[in-house]
């Protein structure tokens, strides 16, 4: 399946950030769109249970090709909050809760499919012949077209993929974050020629003052100067140098962030200056 180089997240398009109306949000699909962005990252928690019906009453409105679009949901988290009965967060794999979850994202999302559910976060009591029996149905229906898991471990992705193949793990991965690039979560992507859906690509950098972050800072700057170009750029230009060919999830509710970040896809960090930004993100010589 091709996604766009850059997916667009939604979760802070409802309650949990920005809390927009419809015509909002349409202004965010439309300037995704705009700029060959056409994948977005959905989750039926997010804005506790209320972003996938927001994202779908914008969708449902503007009279868009559906197969021209590539949507993501997610399942499996047992939120408690005030759209739900749940007494503690909880993880759910079984196969009534998988499919009744992607039946209310249809719902919510208005459309007949969604072209790849995620496992959201992996749980001690998953059971994977359940689980692909599960996604066997949902491909079968025809309401999912392909399925991936969410920070899953190496392990944990290969106790699903041994019964059903998986096509992505969207994981947690940016400048600040890189565990990713040492623990086999991106080898074993590489390895199955699976590109890996990255959260966060930004980190912490604009919410958090760290000595981490203000060393990065101090790198970015220059770097910035030499490239034309902003720091979320040059954040986002780090992540895809990477040969894993990862698809960045952009968390922003800002319709000129999103039209920065495609630039980004122009920025070719040459091949010292990407070292010496993972250097001072570990603030020492890599090993």
């Amino acid at each position: 399946m091709k996604f766009s180089p850059l997916i667009i997240g939604t979760m802070r398009w409802g309650i949990w950030g920005a809390n927009f109306s419809v015509a909002q949000v349409q202004k965010l699909i439309e300037t995704s769109i705009v700029e060959g962005l056409t994948t977005f990252d959905c989750a039926d928690i997010y804005g506790n249970y209320t972003t996938e019906e927001l994202f779908g009453k914008a969708l449902n409105e503007m009279s868009l090709e559906r197969n021209l679009l590539q949507l993501i949901s997610k399942c499996g988290i047992e939120m408690p909050c005030e759209n739900r009965n749940h007494k503690v967060k909880a993880y759910n794999y079984s196969k009534e809760h998988i499919l009744k979850s992607v039946e209310k994202s249809l719902q919510n999302l208005k459309t007949d499919f969604l072209d790849v559910l995620l496992l959201h976060r992996p749980s001690p009591l998953m059971h994977s012949e359940e689980i692909a029996e599960t996604f066997n149905q949902l491909k079968s229906e025809e309401k999912v077209k392909e399925f991936g898991v969410s920070n899953f471990s190496v392990s944990q992705f290969d106790l699903i993929n041994q019964y059903f193949p998986l096509i992505t793990n969207q994981i947690e991965c940016s400048l600040i974050e890189t565990k990713a690039f040492y623990d086999g979560t991106l080898d074993q992507l590489m390895m199955k020629k699976l590109s890996p859906m990255v959260w966060s690509p930004l980190g912490n950098y604009f919410s958090e003052s760290s000595d981490k972050n203000l060393r990065i800072k101090s790198v970015l700057q220059n770097l910035c100067e030499k490239y034309n170009c902003l720091e979320d750029q040059l954040l986002l230009a780090f992540l895809l140098k990477h040969p894993a060919k990862i698809l960045p999830v952009l968390g922003t509710s800002k319709t000129e962030n999103i039209k920065n970040a495609k630039l980004a896809l122009e920025i070719n960090l040459e091949n010292e200056d990407w070292f010496k930004l993972l250097e001072t993100s570990h603030g020492k010589e890599v090993d």
